[in-house]
Parts: structure tokens; sequence; C-alpha cells
């Protein structure tokens, strides 16, 4: 049986923790993973970007301190395995410049999916959008 390895980025992930019944297609989609027995990975960067998400939806009045915290640890209580090393790092580089990416951190989950020959799972449309058409293994979830 052939193992499949899916990569989650911070968007999603946030989405999951913070989800209101309106968006169970997070948590069916997360249960779904997880009864396959499918392997969850993400770069270490992801932990940094759902704690500030999660900081400024505080800020914006979105969620109190405490529901954000209950999140955070949340976040840390799921199955993610995370990878990272320079050769990720230097793809994320030149992914972020090839696609016209505004920042790398989007690009590091690319280049992590692509060098586990992942299917990529993304909460964020603007990145979608901008890479769907070089990359049939980047999916949206909404």
């Amino acid at each position: 049986m052939t193992e499949n390895v899916v990569c989650v980025d911070a968007n999603l992930l946030v989405r999951l923790v913070s989800s209101k019944p309106s968006e169970s297609r997070f948590e069916e989609l997360w249960n779904q993973w997880q009864e396959s027995g499918d392997r969850i990975v993400a770069p270490p960067l992801i932990y940094y970007e759902v704690s500030n998400a999660l900081h400024r939806s505080t800020v914006a009045g979105q969620l109190l301190p405490e529901q954000a915290e209950q999140a955070l640890e949340d976040a840390f209580s799921l199955d993610i395995t995370l990878y990272g090393d320079l050769a990720m790092h230097r793809r994320a580089l030149n992914l972020a410049s090839s696609l016209r990416l505004p920042a790398t951190y989007d690009a590091h989950y690319l280049a992590l999916s692509e060098q586990l020959s992942a299917q990529f799972w993304t909460a964020d449309r603007r990145l979608f959008r901008a890479v769907q058409a070089t990359f049939d293994w980047v999916h949206l979830v909404e």
C-alpha cells in the first residue's frame, strides 16, 4: 500500500482549529486524511504563521485571547510532521521568484510538497489562483 502524503498550510490549519460549524469541510477533510492513514506534513514555519494569524484575529476582535490560545494548542496537538532542510529553502526562493510570489512563505509549502511528492492543500484562494496552472497537485479548500 502506497502512503499518501498531504502538505497543509497555515491558512488551512487556522481554519481547521478555529472553524465554525459552517466550515465543517476542514474537519471533514482532516478526518478523511486521518482515517486513510495519510501522512500530513508542513514546513516548520507553519506554527509561526498560525500563531501570527491567531494574534491578528485577536487584535481585530474576531477571537478572544483565550480562544486564540486554545486554537494554538489545538494546532499543536494535530499529527503534523514538520520537514525542513536547506534544499527546501533554496527551492522556495526559486519558486517565489519564478511564480512572482510576494514572499517565500507560501513557496516553502510548495517546495516541500514538490520534494515529498505530496498533494498540497490550502485555504488561500490567492495562492491557489497564482499556482493552479503550474501545479496540478495544489488544491483549494473553501
